[in-house]
Formats: structure tokens, sequence, C-alpha cells
């Protein structure tokens, strides 16, 4: 007779629970939620919209195209004939009203001939022009922060008006040496902005611009003789100002070219034209401004996220320093209200 016991189905039940207790929970950990990446504000984009006559259409395909990607400017500077798409633009008119605008300009409009003075055009029809397509608005209670840029004549400063008349400010900005009268402002007088600063990039920023969209229509010397006098006195210009445009447009995230330079100063009939090589330039653009906008983002969420991380290390020390002088706790609740300071800094 076998007298060994047979172990019991109770016992062996008991064994096994015990040992999957001892091996711990084989059930898979629930997956954590990834945390979301920090806010951060959006990136503000301006642009400066540079002189060049009537090359300065292509600046409505530029806007349209940056605004129909979404690329919306959040503040506007120009100077010369940016300076008037530029305040039409930022007083709200969209891209859309622009264009038909550009397309209905008649130059009779806008030229107002004076031969006893100390130019030919006197400038007072455009300063009304302007006027009224931004229903006699101050620059100051535009849609957007406008600047138009001009030089100070007495002493060639670069003057930025931010505020005030609307019209006599393009008008200031856009008086072309030996073509408009200067402008006088109080005690001063203004010629073209383009002499100081042919593509307002400064002015762009100065009005809060993270990231600047610059639009360059200015002329390249061909090697051929202008067959006008604003011709001459804007090839003139754009010869001057070549290097120090050059020296501004470097502080400029991005650089859009229009390819307008066959367009004549007075070429008016090509405005057309002139938008759509606005345009194209414009999307050939788009992922240059898109691929910069992303390394800003990237680069607030970094410094917030490093933040983030370097606020919780100088928590965790001042708790620390506050067990240390308390004794240890168990229970971290003692020294959650531990004043967040470090020393070691």
């Amino acid at each position: 007779m076998n007298l060994i016991p047979r172990p019991r189905p109770l016992l062996l039940m008991l064994a096994t629970v015990l040992l999957a207790g001892c091996l711990g929970d084989p059930r898979p950990t629930p997956p954590t939620a990834a945390t979301p990446p920090p806010v951060v504000p959006k990136v503000r984009i301006g642009i400066a919209l540079g002189g060049g006559a009537a090359k300065g259409f292509a600046h409505i395909g530029v806007i349209k195209m940056l605004q129909t990607h979404g690329l919306e400017p959040v503040v506007v500077a120009g100077t010369s004939a940016g300076s008037v798409v530029g305040a039409l633009y930022a007083s709200g008119m969209d891209p859309a009203r622009l264009q038909r605008h550009a397309i209905a300009l008649d130059e009779d409009e806008i030229r107002d001939i004076s031969l006893f003075s100390g130019g030919l055009i006197e400038g007072r029809l455009l300063q009304d022009y302007v006027n009224r397509l931004v229903s006699q608005r101050p620059i100051d209670k535009f849609a957007k922060p406008f600047a138009a840029v001009a030089t100070r004549l007495e002493d060639g400063k670069r003057s930025v008006f931010v505020r005030g008349d609307a019209g006599q400010a393009v008008r200031a900005s856009s008086s072309i040496p030996g073509v408009f009268e200067p402008v006088t402002i109080g005690k001063w007088h203004y010629v073209d902005g383009g002499v100081v600063s042919p593509v307002p990039v400064d002015a762009a920023r100065q009005l809060g611009a993270e990231l600047v969209v610059a639009v360059d229509i200015s002329s390249r010397a061909s090697g051929t003789m202008p067959g006008s006098l604003l011709g001459i006195v804007d090839q003139s210009i754009t010869i001057m100002g070549r290097q120090l445009a050059a020296q501004e447009l470097a502080r400029a995230e991005v650089v859009i070219r229009p390819r307008v330079n066959d367009i004549g100063a007075t070429d008016f009939e090509q405005r057309d034209r002139a938008i759509l090589a606005g345009e194209q330039a414009a999307l050939a653009a788009i992922p240059q401004i898109r691929a910069q906008m992303a390394r800003m983002r990237q680069a607030r969420i970094d410094a917030v996220v490093a933040k983030t991380r370097a606020a919780a290390a100088t928590r965790a020390r001042a708790i620390a320093r506050c067990k240390e002088a308390q004794g240890w706790f168990d229970d971290e609740s003692e020294c959650d209200g531990a004043t967040v300071t470090d020393a070691s800094h």
C-alpha cells in the first residue's frame, strides 16, 4: 500500500497564486499619454515693400499669394511705391480690392504737373488719392500697424511715419528727387525713402515683426540708357542705393525678388504683368517662409521646455533642502509649500 499522501488540489492552487504574486503582476502596463507640446505664440510676420515706381504693382501679387497660403503679414512697412500699396493693404483692403484699384488706376488721378517748384509733380493728387481710398483715416487707425519711410532732406535722416496723415506720409515716401516736389511737414522737407532705405526691413522690425519678408523690386543696371526722366532718376537712385539695400536686405529672413527688371518706371500699362510676377515670386518663396516659421516655432518650444525643466529642478532642490532642515518625511506634502529659491545660482 502507498502511504505517501497526494497533494491536494487546494494546496496546489494556493501555491500557484503565491508564486504569481512573487513574480509580479504579469498584466501589461497601460500606455502613458503623450505630453502635448507647449502652446507658443504665433510668429509675427512683417512685410517690407520696396520702392520701384510702376514695378510696385508686383507687391499686390506678393500679398495676394501670402494671404492665400495663410501667411498673412501682421505689420506692413513701405518705401516709395511700396508705401502706396502698403498703406492701402494695412488700412484693411484685401488683395482682391487692391488689384481692382490697381487695374482701374488712371495716371492722371495721381499726377499733378508743377513746373515752377522743386519738381515736375506736386504730389497733392497722390496724397488725396491715398486718403480717399483709406477713408480719410490716419495711419494709427489702420487695421494693421504701418510705417512709411521717407528721407529728411535737411540732414538725410531716415524718417519713419507711423501715425498721422496717411496720404501725406505716402506722398513724402514717394517724392522722387527731381521728379516730385519735396514734401513739407512741420519745419522739415522730405523726399523719397529709397534714398536711405530702399526696402524697409528695419522699419518692419521696429513695428514688431519677428519674421520679415522683404520684397525687392529695385532695378538692376541694364547697360542701356533709360528712356524717360523718371527712368533716369529711378536708375540713378537704384545705383546709389544698391549697397545700402544689400545691407538692409541681409537683415530680412526671406527676400522675394519678382522678375520686373524689364518694366520701366513709368510702364503703368504693364501692371497686370507686374502683379503676375509678384504672384510667381511669392509662390516660389512659400516653402522658405514655412521653413523659417517652423524653425522659429521649434526654438520657442525648446525655450519653454528648458524653462519648465529648470523650474522643476529648482523646486526639487528647494524641497530637498526643506526635508534636510526638518528631517526626512515619507509624506512629501510637508515640504510642498517650500519657497522655490535656488542658492546655487
